[in-house]
């Protein structure tokens, strides 16, 4: 990606000058607008006085991504697929379709992150939303990558499954990083205020996207997503464990031998404290769900008396 910039260090707006050639009325405050080929639009609004006064001005180059596209295992060159990239925001900000020769080019791009997609030309998007959830999929891999490769991988995935608790045992604190009309700025203090001294960067990082872009989803369902996703990286199951109790590391480390030898899977464990489980545990994984707790053996007694 190349990030030309353009300083207008000859470039001096003489406003007296201006006013004159474009008919402007006189001393007063007015919107200038700048642009160039090449180059990102810029506008400054200026009080201007009566007399001659100058401005300098500087357009900075607008980034371009370029590259080819190829189909993998065969290495070919791959025609007429969209490529697609969005900002941070989970914003489209260019969307090109790729030439006979497979390459494409992304110009007037703004300095900064962005996530590419890229799709085949036959295959087909079901609505906008398909995009976005593949975009937004993408960026949050990207997140849990750096996670991995920093060796906090593990402690990603719990602090998003227990932030999620939290929310859903505080309305307040749910409703105001949930609140789609609140300033994204006063999102971004509350998440760091609560967050940035106890967790990764990757997880404040995340947390605050799931704020910021709810696209119609709760917080908390958002981040037991993104924990999903974390657990998908590594081909592994997530599992919740229900417990009346804390369970000790030996506890631990045994359960997650026996399911992970059960399902043929490692297993990443996410323990719950539920005193209504009163002793034993419920575990919930791969859609299914193993209650071992006393409180269900207590209630099956009570359910063979009454027949």
């Amino acid at each position: 990606m190349t990030q030309p910039s353009l300083a207008f260090d000859a470039f001096r707006a003489e406003l007296a000058d201006a006013f004159s050639r474009l008919g402007a009325p006189g001393a007063g405050s007015y919107l200038v607008i700048v642009s160039a080929p090449g180059h990102q639009p810029t506008a400054s609004v200026l009080a201007a006085p009566g007399a001659g006064t100058s401005h300098d001005i500087v357009l900075r180059g607008g980034s371009s991504l370029a590259g080819t596209v190829r189909a993998g295992g065969s290495g070919q060159l791959v025609s007429g697929a969209t490529v697609t990239v969005a900002n941070g925001r989970g914003e489209i900000a260019g969307a090109v379709t790729t030439g006979a020769d497979g390459s494409y080019r992304l110009s007037q791009l703004a300095e900064g992150q962005y996530t590419l997609v890229v799709a085949a030309a036959e295959s087909h998007w079901g609505s906008p939303g398909d995009l976005a959830d593949a975009v937004e999929q993408l960026a949050v891999l990207a997140v849990v990558t750096e996670a991995d490769e920093a060796g906090r991988l593990d402690d990603l995935e719990d602090d998003l499954f227990r932030f999620a608790r939290v929310l859903g045992t505080q309305p307040e604190l749910r409703a105001a990083l949930g609140n789609p009309f609140a300033p994204a700025g006063a999102k971004r203090h509350l998440v760091d205020s609560l967050l940035a001294a106890k967790t990764s960067p990757q997880t404040v990082e995340l947390v605050t996207r799931a704020s910021l872009q709810p696209r119609g989803r709760s917080l908390d369902w958002a981040l037991e997503e993104y924990a999903r996703l974390a657990a998908e990286y590594r081909q592994r199951l997530v599992a919740e464990v229900r417990v009346a109790t804390e369970l000790s590391a030996a506890q631990r480390a045994r359960l997650v031998t026996a399911l992970s030898r059960a399902y043929g899977h490692d297993v990443h464990l996410n323990v719950v404290l539920d005193t209504q489980v009163i002793g034993g545990m419920i575990v919930r994984i791969g859609g299914e769900q193993i209650d071992g707790s006393v409180a269900t053996r207590l209630a099956e007694a009570r359910r063979g008396l009454a027949a």
